[in-house]
């Protein structure tokens, strides 16, 4: 199944896409929802809901302003350092244990909103992420098990202020200003891709620009392995949203460079089977208040 949860003129709803439309799955059952914690935490959808998508109405997707999957997660775990060459051109040392962080809500938004620049700083960089979402929570969570505890599979641009990601030893200011995480706006479950999400392409771009170009096949910890370290030290919960980390091409790492991402830009973060989050980027100084 192909999720997508946004605003039409009659409210929040998730959606079933097929194709190039979707068909309102809250208007046939009311206790799926307006975001996906209704499917997730009653296991899936519904097989009475599930046999009406084929003969429901249908909108076009181009119709529906995407929102996020998860409305208020209790947690968002962003994996740092997960790829080789990545982690090399960064200038860091292949780590033996992942680089984890958190995000704030504030920090993340759906796909298609603006992703800020912020006033203080000019060095807005891209970051092309898989990021999966737990379906059923737990602690101790085993690499044998582990899948069955992810509910689907989004793209996620983790967009970082650099400047104030190397102030400390700490990346909390430079991964949590405002409206810099775009999530989205599909949600896969796993039956629509290779297991863990591995062997997908993963892209970042602007217009024809390619930023970053690598498979989900070369991160060092996979989906199994992330879930079962991060479960040991607290206990995920249903709706939770973890990224998995980013390639190399990363805009402060190009030459000549930097490249940052600039007010009137459109970056786009697509990856394989799941779908395209595309966000435009705006100056904070330009917004209205």
């Amino acid at each position: 199944m192909k999720y997508l949860v946004g605003e039409t003129a009659e409210g929040s709803a998730v959606f079933a896409v097929t194709g190039e439309n979707a068909v309102n799955l809250t208007a046939l059952d009311p206790n799926v929802g307006s975001d996906l914690m209704g499917v997730i935490e009653a296991g899936g959808l519904s097989d009475s809901v599930a046999a009406q998508i084929v003969d429901a109405p249908k909108v076009a997707i181009s119709s529906i302003t995407p929102a996020l999957p998860v409305a208020s997660p209790s947690a968002i775990i962003c994996v740092g350092l997960n790829y080789t060459d990545h982690i090399k051109e960064g200038g860091y040392d292949i780590p033996e244990y992942p680089a984890l962080f958190m995000r704030s809500k504030a920090s993340i938004m759906a796909a298609g909103q603006p992703m800020v620049r912020p006033s203080c700083s000019e060095t807005l960089d891209y970051e092309a992420e898989l990021m999966l979402i737990i379906g059923k929570g737990g602690r101790h969570i085993s690499e044998a098990d582990a899948l069955d505890h992810v509910f689907g599979y989004t793209v996620f641009n983790d967009g970082s202020i650099r400047e104030y990601q190397r102030k400390t030893h700490q990346w909390t200011p430079g991964k949590n200003f405002d409206n810099t995480g775009a999530i989205g706006p599909f949600v896969v479950t796993p039956d629509e891709v290779p297991e863990g999400a591995a062997g997908l392409t993963i892209e970042s771009r602007v217009g024809a620009e390619i930023l970053q170009n690598s498979n989900t096949a070369n991160m060092i910890w996979d989906v199994r392995k992330i879930i079962a370290i991060v479960s040991e030290y607290t206990t995920l919960a249903a709706g939770d949203m973890i990224a998995m980390g980013t390639p190399p091409g990363v805009g402060h790492a190009k030459k000549p460079g930097p490249r940052w991402l600039k007010p009137g830009e459109t970056v786009e973060i697509e990856i394989e089977g799941i779908g395209i989050c595309a966000s435009p980027i705006v100056d904070e100084k330009d917004m209205t208040v």
